[in-house]
């Protein structure tokens, strides 16, 4: 309604006014000028007037000024009568071609206007395509999409919700502030027909509500948005009622960017569906590569102490070096073992982001000590060297202490007896201190350098003299250093074998402090 009544009062306005400019010219060219007839000037009029209002202000300007020029300019005047045949063609021809000038003028501007609104879909359109195909967040995606529909298919506003009743929808996009208005008990929705006819839309009454026209100056819309045959979410919008429905173009981008949302949703939770697939498939082969590591890591330290225990019955005829012999290989398991079970737990810890380091300062030869001390019983034949000059480092001391004795520890399990172990610490430029421990042993491949923090990862072809790792240790050592704010990373050593670097957060050192340099070595070092 109050779409016509502003284009009748634009043909009004635009009728009269060029009437009365196109009179006023003809008036100023019979009379002062002389022009015997200058009824074509109406002409001008009638092909402004269709381009301005259309149809309808052609034909209504080209039988106005007919009238006009009969009632003015022709004899006898101020009357609509004519005597004169060559005037009475005059205006029947200015009729004529007035209407035909008009309606392809007319014409012509419907088609440029139909141009420019297919133009505008198509780029709307493209737009929804590139906001959905390049997203990197579907929610972000949608609120702008929202706001594009708000713009081009005349909206106040637009929202998007998901959910497979309306009822249940949760709301993910919206232009509006604050929360979505309540769904009136009337509404239109939007009626999809099969083949190439349009789309329809139709006012619906919500059951079980009273009638009503929902919000002041504003009917709600809604475009059901489905994928594969089910219900996946709506477009709501809100629209002002006297602009009328949504005209055929933007009824199809409001569609369209329904099927296309609906598509979005769909691959979404189709890739959300592969990610649960995966993590699930990946925490079953982690669950299975544990149980298999720690089975076969418990199975000989326990037959150990099973013997050990057993020969330690009375009754059984043992030397006393024999006995000694036997309650080392127990507390040296049993040591094992313990060091088995801390490192999954830390593993866990670290998997669940619950690691908390508690830093301080520390002297780094001081931090080291119980680590070295520990080390010692088990170096046999192996001689370990150390060179951990005078530094200060801000490390959790417990977190250090584990990280370096398992570095120590997978040494110990790679190097035959005999072997040079060596432990050094160097300052590095970027305020960090790098503690490095390398061996003389086999080292491993240059493929497998950056896989050994991996979890439960294995070098591949290893023979390994003593028995096989679990392959966390390693991962245990880049969780609690990482922890504490530092960095490791492996290489071939100086030596030949395998040197894995520590870097630490550092701190000054005092003056006063003298380097610590020692050599530890095994029985036979």
């Amino acid at each position: 309604m109050y779409g016509r009544a502003r284009h009748l009062a634009r043909l009004i306005v635009a009728t009269v006014t060029l009437l009365a400019v196109a009179t006023a010219a003809v008036a100023a060219l019979e009379h002062p000028v002389g022009v015997a007839n200058a009824s074509s000037v109406y002409l001008v009029a009638v092909v402004l007037c269709a381009l301005l209002v259309g149809t309808d202000g052609a034909v209504a300007t080209a039988v106005g000024s007919a009238g006009v020029y009969n009632y003015l300019f022709t004899e006898p005047r101020y009357t609509f009568a004519i005597h004169d045949p060559d005037v009475l063609l005059s205006v029947v021809l200015l009729l004529f071609v007035g209407i035909v000038v008009g309606r392809l003028a007319a014409m012509q501007r419907r088609r440029a206007e139909t141009a420019r609104a297919s133009e505008l879909e198509a780029r709307a359109l493209f737009g929804v395509s590139r906001l959905l195909a390049t997203r990197d967040s579907t929610p972000h995606a949608l609120s702008q999409i929202a706001s594009v529909l708000l713009d081009q298919a005349g909206l106040e506003r637009a929202w998007v919700a998901v959910g497979s009743d309306p009822a249940a929808e949760v709301i993910v996009a919206d232009t509006g502030g604050g929360d979505a208005p309540a769904t009136p008990a009337r509404l239109r929705v939007l009626q999809r027909t099969p083949g190439d006819q349009p789309a329809r839309w139709l006012r619906v009454q919500r059951p079980g509500t009273p009638t009503g026209r929902g919000p002041a100056r504003q009917d709600t819309y809604r475009v059901r948005i489905e994928a594969s045959g089910e219900q996946v979410g709506s477009i709501w919008a809100l629209r002002d009622r006297e602009r009328g429905q949504p005209d055929r173009a933007e009824t199809r981008l409001l569609a369209a960017a329904a099927d296309q949302i609906g598509q979005a949703i769909t691959h979404d939770r189709v890739a959300d569906q592969s990610r649960a697939a995966d993590v699930a498939r990946q925490s079953d082969a982690l669950k299975s590569a544990l149980l298999q590591s720690v089975s076969h890591d418990l199975r000989t330290p326990l037959a150990t102490i099973r013997a050990a225990a057993g020969s330690l019955r009375p009754g059984v005829p043992l030397s006393e070096e024999d006995r000694h012999a036997s309650a080392d290989a127990i507390e040296r398991e049993v040591a094992y073992l313990n060091r088995l079970v801390t490192n999954l737990l830390d593993l866990s810890r670290i998997e669940a982001g619950a690691l908390r380091a508690q830093r301080d300062v520390f002297d780094l030869d001081d931090v080291l000590a119980r680590a070295l001390d520990s080390i010692g019983p088990r170096l046999g034949e192996r001689r370990l060297e150390t060179d951990l000059r005078a530094s200060a480092v801000e490390v959790d001391p417990v977190f250090l202490d584990e990280a370096v004795s398992n570095v120590l520890d997978n040494a110990l399990k790679h190097t035959p007896n005999g072997a040079h172990i060596r432990m050094t610490a160097r300052n590095l430029p970027d305020d960090f201190v790098r503690v490095t421990v390398e061996d003389d042993g086999a080292g491993v491949p240059d493929a497998a350098l950056s896989r050994l923090f991996e979890k439960f990862y294995r070098v591949p072809g290893r023979t390994e003299r003593t028995r096989a790792g679990t392959g966390i240790g390693l991962a245990v050592v880049r969780g609690l250093v990482q922890a504490m704010g530092g960095r490791v990373a492996a290489r071939r050593s100086d030596l030949g074998g395998l040197a894995v670097d520590l870097d630490l957060p550092a701190r000054s050192v005092p003056a006063d402090l003298e380097p610590a340099v020692g050599v530890a070595a095994g029985k036979g070092g």
